[in-house]
């Protein structure tokens, strides 16, 4: 079930398959970058949606604080 904490968004989960050598990479960028790789999935993503004007603006700055 969703989890919704103050002024957080709803998450939800999802099972993922992903090629290995992609999997690594991801792992490294993600301890580059201090994250976790389930953060850092989720930041490439993100960003990847709001380059392409994918998200609703509102939505970006909520996530953004």
């Amino acid at each position: 079930m969703p989890r919704k904490t103050q002024n957080k968004p709803v998450k939800k989960s999802f099972p993922l398959r992903v090629n290995a050598e992609v999997l690594e990479a991801v792992k490294q960028w993600s301890e580059d970058e201090l994250r976790s790789v389930n953060g850092q999935i989720e930041f490439i993503l993100r960003e990847a949606l709001r380059q392409r004007g994918r998200l609703n603006r509102q939505k970006q700055e909520t996530e953004d604080e």
